[in-house]
């Protein structure tokens, strides 16, 4: 895959939609593409934030670790995100995640990910709403998961 191929990429994933393209060309040159074989860990739960990562192709599990084991809450898809509320919130990762299928991303430090927020707002707006719709199905899951539990 080129570089235009990976701006042709970013301009598919809705954080990135409204980005001019020469921008895009900027984030897919600096960012680094990672390969992952089935079962590798992009990062582990309580690792520092220190980049995101956009899946631009494969499958990834969201593991968290509980009492009972470790549990997959959630599989991550092609153009999908993953890993910044670490860098957002400058926390350790919440959750383990790991490749489901090879997984291929392109890795954000989040020096540069910070500089795309201030430089175009809308970013920030589209984060906020990703970080929002996933409370809300983790919220629904809680619901269901007391309600069965009863």
């Amino acid at each position: 895959m080129g570089l235009l191929d990976e701006v042709e990429l970013l301009r598919k994933i809705p954080l990135f939609s409204k980005i001019e393209p020469s921008k895009l060309k900027l984030l897919a040159f600096t960012s680094e593409r990672l390969t992952y074989a089935e079962g590798d860990v992009l990062f582990e739960q309580g690792d520092a934030g220190d980049a995101a990562y956009i899946i631009i192709g494969g499958k990834a599990d969201v593991v968290v670790d509980t009492p009972g084991g470790p549990l997959v809450v959630a599989t991550l898809d092609e153009n999908e995100i993953v890993g910044e509320i670490a860098i957002l919130c400058d926390v350790p990762r919440t959750a383990t995640v790991k490749a489901k299928t090879e997984v291929t991303t392109l890795r954000i430090t989040k020096d540069l990910f910070f500089s795309l927020v201030v430089e175009f707002p809308q970013i920030a707006v589209e984060i906020m709403r990703e970080l929002a719709h996933r409370l809300e199905v983790t919220t629904v899951r809680l619901r269901e998961a007391v309600a069965n539990s009863q």
